[in-house]
C-alpha cells in the first residue's frame, strides 16, 4: 500500500473514532494527538544479530467537539475517545506490521497513558472556568 494510500486510510479509521459530524465554530474545541508506536525491522539502530530495527507510528487527533469537559459525564467520553483512537491506531500498526513490537494492547496502553497526560490538563482548565 502506498504512503498516499496509508495517510487515506488512516485519516478515515481517525473520523471514524473521533465520530460525529464536525461543526465550524470560532472558538477552537480542544484536541488531543494520540500517537502509537511499534518497532519493526527497517532502520533506527540494528539487533546484536544485525537485523535493522525501525520505529513507526501513526498518531490520530481526538477533538471534545460536543462535550463538556469540565463535567465529569465529558470528562469520562473525551477519555473514551482518546482510549479507543489509541486503540485503533494500535491495531492498524498491528495489520501493517505483524511481527512488531509491542503487543495491540501494550501499544494501545502506553499511548492511552501518554495522551492521558494532556487530556487531563484540558480537562483541569475546563473546570476551573
Amino acid at each position: 500500500m502506498s504512503k498516499k494510500m496509508f495517510v487515506i486510510a488512516a485519516g478515515t479509521v481517525a473520523a471514524a473514532v473521533i465520530g460525529g459530524d464536525v461543526l465550524a465554530q470560532n472558538v477552537p474545541m480542544p484536541e488531543v494527538t494520540v500517537e502509537s508506536h511499534r518497532v519493526v525491522a527497517t532502520t533506527i539502530g540494528r539487533t546484536s544479530s544485525g537485523i535493522p530495527i525501525v520505529d513507526v507510528s501513526l498518531g490520530y487527533t481526538v477533538s471534545a467537539q460536543g462535550l463538556d469537559i469540565g463535567t465529569a459525564i465529558g470528562a469520562r467520553a473525551f477519555e473514551a475517545r482518546v482510549s479507543d483512537a489509541a486503540k485503533a491506531a494500535c491495531q492498524e500498526l498491528g495489520k501493517r506490521y505483524p511481527s512488531s513490537t509491542p503487543s495491540d494492547t501494550e501499544c494501545a496502553r502506553a499511548a492511552t497513558d501518554k495522551a492521558m497526560v494532556k487530556v487531563h490538563q484540558l480537562e483541569d482548565a475546563a473546570t476551573k472556568k
